[in-house]
């Protein structure tokens, strides 16, 4: 490919990049896909973080508040995800870290109460197991699930 092929994928990612936030590896993933040496996706990566188009803190503290706001995901699916996206975790676990403790437990308790009445068991144990296997999924760790079954039981 030539310089002038270079300079127009590097155009097109950055109006990809100016439309949301991306991480370094959608981006360059992105650019393999349609073809181009590894290279040269490489130096298109480091020219759009080097013009801040791209930005691990930026995107991983949007990432963090999307997931953690608008799907209701925990802490462990948040910090997997973001390790598949290839961000180190230097950068992003101070931020998963600073969520209040208050709003995650009762993000946490919400969605219990929530799955609750759609659980139909007559069994107290196989309700909470129901319940448990359900936050697990969404990447809730342990102790904060078993205090918010309680909770939830409480509130019955």
């Amino acid at each position: 490919m030539t310089e002038t092929d270079e300079n127009k994928e590097l155009k097109r990612m950055e109006a990809y990049c100016a439309q949301a936030e991306h991480c370094r590896s959608e981006v360059t993933e992105k650019l393999i896909r349609r073809g181009l040496p590894y290279d040269m996706a490489g130096r298109i990566a480091d020219r759009l973080e080097q013009d801040k188009f791209i930005d691990e803190r930026r995107y991983s503290q949007a990432f963090i508040q999307d997931k953690f706001r608008f799907a209701k995901w925990g802490k462990r699916k948040i910090d997997l995800a973001l390790l598949q996206k290839r961000i180190d975790p230097i950068v992003y676990r101070p931020m998963l870290a600073g969520i209040d403790p208050d709003e995650y437990l009762a993000v946490l308790r919400a969605l219990l109460e929530s799955k609750k009445k759609s659980i139909h068991t007559t069994d107290d144990y196989e309700c909470r197991a129901k319940l448990t296997r359900f936050a697990l999924g969404r990447g809730f760790e342990p102790d904060d699930i078993r205090r918010c079954i309680g909770s939830v039981d409480e509130g019955e």
